[in-house]
């Protein structure tokens, strides 16, 4: 199983995901701080000399040492985490396509001034961006199907992992700022 750990700081903001080795880590060194979650997963070790072998169980969750996050610390805009963001449906059309059928739309373009940040931003499918061309939808006579919006920290801890378990999911969507309803991936 390819579970990724969230890691948060001890403040409980979210740090990043962490594979479960790096998690293992963080335990046998004594950084992390406290954990949350009952879907825990176990991993095997070597076998000592006298036979028995070691292993470690991992929580879902784990909060580390370290730096405090600073708030409203603006995410990364990716395309990837774009289209996911929309559901991978283009905003125009509001048909559903893959990864690589989609392209990122500057709802202002930037032939006109448009920034190249999450509330300008929308997923379209090429015939729509194509059609859009250097006009604002309302240029285009085009309906923009969602108003674009910047994920909260939380959020985009959901939008950037493809994998979550429930207790990651409950932990985080509790947090979420009600633009959207996502479900656990």
């Amino acid at each position: 199983m390819n579970m990724r750990i969230l890691r948060l700081n001890c403040a409980g903001l979210p740090v990043g995901w962490v594979s479960r080795e790096q998690a293992a880590v963080l335990y046998v060194k004594e950084q992390v701080a406290w954990t949350l979650g009952t879907e825990t997963t176990r991993m095997l070790g070597g076998i000592n000399r006298n036979g028995r072998r070691s292993s470690i169980t991992l929580a879902p969750i784990i909060a580390c040492e370290g730096r405090v996050g600073v708030p409203g610390v603006v995410p990364p805009l990716s395309n990837d985490v774009l289209f996911r963001r929309d559901g991978y449906s283009c905003m125009y059309c509001g048909q559903v396509f893959t990864r690589t059928e989609l392209t990122r739309d500057h709802v202002v373009p930037r032939v006109q001034g448009g920034r190249d940040v999450w509330t300008n931003v929308v997923a379209a499918c090429a015939r729509c961006n194509h059609r859009k061309g250097g006009r604002t939808p309302e240029q285009a006579g085009m309906e923009l199907l969602a108003v674009p919006f910047e994920p909260n920290l939380y959020e985009y801890m959901y939008l950037a992992n493809h994998r979550i378990c429930g207790d990651q999911m409950e932990y985080l969507q509790a947090r979420f700022g009600g633009q959207r309803n996502w479900q656990a991936a």
